[in-house]
């Protein structure tokens, strides 16, 4: 066979492609990672709403089991994706620009998980007084149900985050931006 007649090859993937797919395989949490920390998070958020409605009084509410199991079920959810954001957004930065990605991300996804979990039993409660599925009424019905649920828990809900819940988004944050940079993540 001579040079001319063999098949030309072609490149599937650019270095660019390659670096995109290293940054983001890089940036996933372990399963260690993902389950200890997602428990560990889960429970300092709970723990966080508890004292926040100690500190106020209300601890002994009806709805006690209720708010404690949505700040545990945002914390769990919130964990992982919080995770991957901040390692994706500062991979192979300085320290104090990973400390700021992992309080941003941190903060923002676990309040907005939250929120997005208050928003959907918000909306199974009122769904029962909306239109039909499926129209457009409905679909209205539903969009600013759940923009007004999520309204309500960032005015009402992000308080009882604080003051432990502040906390320990920064000693988290310190820990992971200190410890990814270590790891050479």
């Amino acid at each position: 066979m001579n040079e001319e007649s063999a098949t030309p090859t072609t490149v599937l993937t650019t270095d660019a492609d390659l670096a995109k797919r290293t940054r983001f395989i890089r940036s996933l949490p372990t399963l260690r990672e993902t389950v200890i920390g997602a428990i560990g998070w889960s429970l300092m958020m709970t723990l966080s709403a508890w004292f926040s409605l100690w500190l106020r009084e209300n601890d002994v509410t009806f709805h006690l089991r209720s708010v404690l199991l949505l700040y545990a079920l945002g914390g769990v959810l919130a964990w992982p994706l919080s995770l991957f954001a901040a390692r994706f957004a500062a991979q192979d930065r300085a320290v104090e620009t990973r400390f700021a990605a992992f309080v941003l991300c941190l903060a923002a996804g676990t309040i907005g998980t939250t929120a997005f979990l208050f928003a959907l039993d918000y909306r199974v409660f009122y769904s029962q007084w909306h239109a039909t599925t499926g129209t457009l009424t409905w679909f209205f019905q539903a969009l600013f149900t759940s923009l007004a649920a999520i309204y309500q828990f960032l005015v009402l809900g992000v308080r009882h985050y604080l003051p432990l819940g502040a906390v320990a988004v920064g000693i988290v944050s310190l820990w992971l931006a200190q410890r990814d940079m270590r790891q050479g993540r």
